[in-house]
């Protein structure tokens, strides 16, 4: 196994070093008439003190799961914070493999809504991911205005999801695991997605590599009834039921098993029929619990706050078969966004959406001053970083 790690987790060849670095450790920077071999950008990466446990400084545990603890912490390089990620290696129980999964994928994710992956730290006992450091999650954020985020906030952060999420769907990459822990907010308002340890996952296990239990409440109903064609659209209706939580300040359907899931999907959007779901009947799953004959309400009812182009843009998003749920690219463009003005869908990958000065972040009316500021509660480091 550590063979095999460390083949495959030699340090990223586009990473990214801040202006300045080099200068500062009075290292020259690589000739750029040649291109650097990997011997030797290794050997020239690690001089700067990437791969190396000491070049970072441990603050305090932010969270703790059975394979994996999270800690707030500081590079010494460039004095910025990080949230390091250690992953233990003595456990073979799939652990690593869902690790280097998240390592190989984050390497190559290189957008402002996702969250970045600064270093790698291999020893023989455990495995590093030194991601950048955000002030808290969503449900966080939710709790710290008391669970009335600002509609213009929601429309933001819905955005900048959206916007990472087409990124990843434009790669062919699935999130997979969408929920509010896994979606971290700075003090600006950048939304970034994280954790990306499921992605690209053949079936979705019932537990992270944190040991902690993997939430049904964001799962698409086709994937509850045992449809193992996982496409983009599986983000689709995380992306619906997050929409929602941040626009009523309460989860949309908080089952706790997936006959139950199941049950407050249909008692909200109608139990499907052969006309609103094509072959339904004959899932065996579905047959099998019986349903009550659940009609749809209208979802503005659900979520009132909601205007007409916002509730219309939801109901796109929770559809039943995930060939009706609208795309992230198309969503970023539904009328529900046209007040954000037309530059924001032009930036680069790269360029945060608060580069433009006529996209600002609100004052939330109800924030209530958070013991935790800057830090993160322990549940939600342990999940969303």
């Amino acid at each position: 196994m550590t063979m095999d790690l460390n083949k495959r987790l030699s340090l990223p060849a586009d990473i990214r070093l801040p202006e300045g670095y080099l200068e500062k450790l009075g290292l020259s920077s690589p000739p750029f008439d040649r291109p650097l071999s990997r011997r030797l950008r290794r050997v020239s990466l690690s001089q700067i003190g990437f791969g190396k446990l000491e070049t970072y400084m441990k603050l305090n545990k932010l969270g703790e799961g059975t394979y994996a603890t999270v800690y707030k912490g500081k590079s010494k390089l460039t004095e910025n914070l990080v949230a390091l990620k250690e992953i233990r290696l003595e456990h073979e129980e799939g652990a690593p493999c869902t690790a280097i999964r998240e390592v190989s994928l984050l390497k190559d994710l290189k957008h402002a809504n996702i969250v970045t992956l600064h270093d790698i730290i291999h020893t023989e006992k455990s495995l590093t991911l030194v991601f950048e450091y955000l002030d808290k999650d969503l449900k966080q954020y939710l709790e710290d205005c008391r669970n009335v985020i600002s509609l213009h906030n929601v429309k933001l952060f819905l955005f900048q999801l959206l916007r990472g999420l087409a990124y990843c769907h434009r790669r062919k990459v699935l999130h997979r695991d969408l929920k509010p822990q896994n979606l971290l907010i700075n003090e600006k308002g950048e939304l970034k997605l994280a954790d990306f340890g499921l992605a690209r996952a053949k079936s979705i296990p019932t537990k992270t590599y944190s040991n902690e239990v993997v939430t049904l409440w964001y799962r698409p109903p086709d994937i509850l009834l045992g449809s193992i064609e996982y496409s983009t659209q599986i983000d689709m209706w995380g992306v619906g039921c997050i929409f929602y939580e941040m626009t009523t300040g309460r989860p949309l359907f908080p089952g706790s098993t997936v006959e139950e899931q199941l049950h407050f999907i249909f008692r909200t959007l109608g139990t499907p029929t052969e006309e609103t779901w094509p072959g339904i009947l004959s899932n065996k799953d579905f047959k099998s619990c019986k349903y009550p004959k659940y009609y749809p309400d209208p979802i503005q009812k659900h979520a009132p706050r909601l205007d007409h182009e916002g509730s219309d843009l939801l109901s796109q998003l929770l559809q039943f078969e995930g060939k009706k749920r609208i795309s992230a690219e198309a969503a970023m463009r539904h009328p529900y966004f046209h007040s954000l003005g037309e530059r924001v869908l032009k930036l680069p990958d790269t360029t945060s959406i608060f580069a433009l000065k006529e996209i600002q972040l609100q004052k939330e009316m109800g924030q209530k001053p958070s013991v935790l500021q800057g830090s993160v509660t322990a549940q939600n480091g342990k999940l969303g970083l």
